[in-house]
C-alpha cells in the first residue's frame, strides 16, 4: 500500500524537480485575512503574491498545507469528505503557464504516478458573456494525446476561481479526474455527472483580474495554482473507494473500533458514526495542535473546535463508548501526523488537557438534558408522542442527537414527531448558513488600504505590548476588517487599565514618529538575530525571510501588506481587553 508520506513526497520532490521550491505550510489560521477563520486552499497564505509580491523563494513553489473547511460539515461521514485535509499545492508566480502547467500536470499523474492514461479524464472552462471558452488549455491536453471525448466543457459554477470580494486575480480552471470502478470498462466519453469519475487535481489559470461585479480584465501577472487533495487521491492510489482505509485514518477507526468495541465495515450507520469521530477529532487535534494555541470557546475558531469535538463524542456515546477517549484518538492522531507537523508535539499537553475538560463539560451537559427529557416526558398531553420541537430543543441545547431522543422515547413507549423535527432542523440549518456564509468563506486576503493599516498596526501594538508588559509576549493570533483590528497574545491576567493606556500611548507616539516601513530580505539565520522574539513557528520559514522593520522599534517576520509609514495609520485607540482564552488575552483596537 502507499502510504501518505510517499505520495507526499512524490508530489514534493517531483515538482523540485521541475525547479519549485519548497515552502512548509502556513498555520491554520490566517494571519492576513479577515474573510475566514481558517486556512481553506493552499493558494490562501500565498494571497499577497498573487497580488504581485515577490516571494523569498522565488516563483515557483510546492508544499502541502494543512486546512480547514466546515461549509460541509453534514457531509462528513460518508467515505469521501473531511474537515481537516491536506492540499497538495504547486505555484507558478508570473512564470510559466497554461501550456507547461498542464504538461506538468500530467506528467505527474501518468509517469511519476504511473496512473493509466486511459482512466484520465478533464474538464476545461465552456466560456460565457464575460471570458472566453477556454481553447487553450483544452488544445494543451489534445496535443498531449488526450481525446475530444474525454474532455468536458463545463460552466463558470463548476469551472472557474475567483476570490470573494470584487477584485482580485481569477481564472478559469482545468480539472483532472479517474474512472474509480474496477467491475466496469472505462467509457469512451466522459460525464463528469458520473462519480466514477474522482478528481483528483486542479490547476486554476489566472489569466484575468476582476475588477468588479462581473467584469474582468486581462491580468498583469498570470499565475498557476494547483491544488490535489492528498486524501483523495491516496485512496485513488491504492485502489480504494474509501479515504477512511488509508494509512491516514486506519489507524484512527481500529482504535475506535477497540474502544466501541465495534467492527468497521459491518453496519453503515455505525462506519458513518466512526467516519464522523475519526474526522472530527482529528480537525480539533490540528485547530488546537497550531502554534496559535486554539482552545474550545463559544466564538470564532474556538466555537468550531467545541462543536467537533461535541459532535464527536456524541457519536461516541452512540456507538458504546462509555468513558472519555476523545485524548485517546488525539494521542493516535499526533503519533501518525507529527513526523510532517511537529507542532503537534509541541502542542501536545495543550491539546489533550483541552480534549479532557472539554469531554467532562459536555458529558455533564448531557446529563443535563438527561433530566430535562426526562421532566417533560412526565408532563406530556398525549402519551404516544414527544414533539419534534422539544427533540430538536434537547439537539440544540444539549447537543443529544435524534437517534439518542427516540431510543430514549422507545424506552418509555414513545414515539418522536420526526416530521416536525426535521422542519425545525431544517429552519435552524438555514439560519446558521447565512450567519455563517461570512465567516467561513476561502479567498483572497482583502488588501484594502483599511486592511493594511490595521495589519501594520499590529506590529507596533505587539512591540509596545512587550516594552510594556513582558519581552516574552508573542501574538497568538489576529484578524483584521476595515472597521477594527483583534489581537490575542499570551497573558495570565487581565492588563490594568493603566498599563493599557501607556500600550495605547506608546504606538501612537511611534504614530506620531512618522517611522518609514522598511522590508529587508534576508538569509533565516541573519534574520533571526534582528527579530529575536518569534511568534510563530520558525520552520515554516523558507531560507531566505521576509522581515518588516519599523525603525529599532519592531522586527517581525510578515509576508502581509504595510503601509510606508507610521503616518498613515492615524490615530490608536484601544476599546476592549478580555480573555480569549486559556492564559491567552485579546485586544480590540480601532484607527481613527
Amino acid at each position: 500500500m502507499l502510504t501518505a508520506k510517499e505520495l507526499r513526497k512524490k508530489y514534493i520532490e517531483f515538482f523540485k524537480s521541475k525547479k519549485h521550491a519548497e515552502i512548509l505550510s502556513a498555520s491554520l489560521m490566517p494571519e492576513n485575512d479577515p474573510s475566514t477563520l481558517f486556512i481553506t486552499a493552499g493558494m490562501q497564505p500565498l494571497a499577497p503574491f498573487l497580488l504581485n509580491e515577490k516571494h523569498p523563494a522565488g516563483k515557483r513553489l510546492v508544499n502541502s498545507q494543512k486546512c480547514v473547511r466546515t461549509v460541509d460539515i453534514d457531509d462528513v461521514g460518508d467515505k469521501t469528505h473531511h474537515t481537516f485535509f491536506e492540499m497538495l499545492g504547486h505555484w507558478s508566480l508570473g512564470d510559466y503557464f497554461k501550456d507547461e502547467a498542464i504538461k506538468m500536470s500530467y506528467e505527474f499523474l501518468t509517469q511519476e504516478l504511473q496512473l493509466d492514461k486511459n482512466n484520465l479524464a478533464f474538464t476545461v472552462f465552456a466560456g460565457d458573456d464575460n471570458a472566453e471558452r477556454d481553447e487553450e488549455a483544452a488544445s494543451a491536453w489534445k496535443n498531449l494525446g488526450v481525446s475530444e471525448k474525454r474532455i468536458a466543457y463545463l460552466p463558470k459554477k463548476d469551472n472557474w476561481w475567483e476570490p470573494t470580494g470584487n477584485s482580485g486575480p481569477c481564472g478559469p480552471c482545468t480539472e483532472m479526474f479517474f474512472w474509480t470502478d474496477k467491475s466496469e470498462k472505462v467509457p469512451d466519453v466522459f460525464d463528469p455527472a458520473d462519480k466514477r469519475w474522482v478528481e483528483i487535481g486542479n490547476d486554476v489559470l489566472m489569466q484575468y483580474e476582476k475588477i468588479g461585479e462581473n467584469k474582468y480584465k486581462i491580468a498583469n501577472q498570470k499565475n498557476i495554482d494547483n491544488g490535489t487533495g492528498l486524501e483523495r487521491l491516496l485512496a485513488v492510489m491504492n485502489n480504494l473507494d474509501d479515504n477512511y482505509q488509508t494509512d491516514l485514518f486506519w489507524p484512527i477507526i481500529k482504535e475506535i473500533e477497540e474502544l466501541s468495541n465495534s467492527k468497521y465495515g459491518e453496519d453503515e450507520e455505525t462506519n458513518k458514526q466512526m467516519r464522523i469521530i475519526a474526522d472530527h477529532l482529528r480537525a480539533a487535534t490540528f485547530i488546537m495542535g497550531d502554534d496559535m494555541g486554539i482552545a474550545p470557546s463559544n466564538v470564532d475558531q474556538g466555537y468550531v473546535v467545541r462543536k467537533l469535538i461535541r459532535r464527536a463524542i456524541r457519536h461516541g456515546r452512540m456507538i458504546g463508548i462509555k468513558e472519555n477517549f476523545s485524548h485517546k484518538i488525539a494521542e493516535v492522531v499526533i503519533e501518525i501526523m507529527n513526523e510532517i507537523y511537529p507542532e503537534l508535539l509541541r502542542n501536545k499537553k495543550f491539546i489533550l488537557d483541552n480534549l479532557m475538560a472539554e469531554e467532562d463539560k459536555f458529558t455533564r451537559t448531557l446529563q443535563e438534558g438527561m433530566k430535562m427529557f426526562h421532566e417533560n416526558i412526565k408532563t406530556l398531553k398525549h402519551k404516544n408522542n414527544i414533539s419534534g420541537s422539544l427533540a430538536f430543543n434537547l439537539f440544540q441545547t444539549y447537543g443529544f442527537p435524534l437517534e439518542l431522543t427516540k431510543e430514549l422515547a422507545k424506552e418509555n413507549g414513545l414515539e418522536v414527531d420526526e416530521a416536525e423535527f426535521n422542519e425545525e432542523f431544517k429552519k435552524h440549518q438555514e439560519l446558521s448558513r447565512t450567519a455563517a456564509a461570512g465567516k467561513f468563506k476561502g479567498g483572497l486576503a482583502d488588501h484594502s488600504e483599511k486592511v493594511t493599516q490595521y495589519h501594520t498596526a499590529t506590529h507596533l501594538l505587539l512591540a509596545a505590548l512587550r516594552k510594556i508588559l513582558s519581552e516574552d509576549i508573542a501574538q497568538k493570533g489576529s484578524n483584521i476588517t476595515d472597521e477594527r483590528m483583534r489581537f490575542d497574545f499570551n497573558w495570565l491576567e487581565k492588563v490594568p487599565e493603566d498599563k493599557l493606556k501607556e500600550v495605547e500611548d506608546l504606538v501612537n507616539q511611534k504614530i506620531i514618529e512618522k517611522i518609514p516601513v522598511e522590508m529587508q530580505e534576508l538569509p533565516k539565520e541573519e534574520a533571526i538575530k534582528i527579530v529575536k522574539k518569534l511568534s510563530f513557528d520558525l520552520s515554516k520559514y523558507g531560507d531566505i525571510v521576509k522581515v518588516y522593520l519599523i525603525g529599532d522599534f519592531s522586527a517581525e517576520f510578515c509576508g502581509g501588506p504595510h503601509v510606508k509609514n507610521t503616518s498613515e495609520l492615524g490615530h490608536f485607540r484601544i476599546i476592549k481587553e478580555e480573555a480569549s482564552s486559556a492564559g491567552v488575552r485579546r485586544i480590540k483596537a480601532v484607527l481613527e
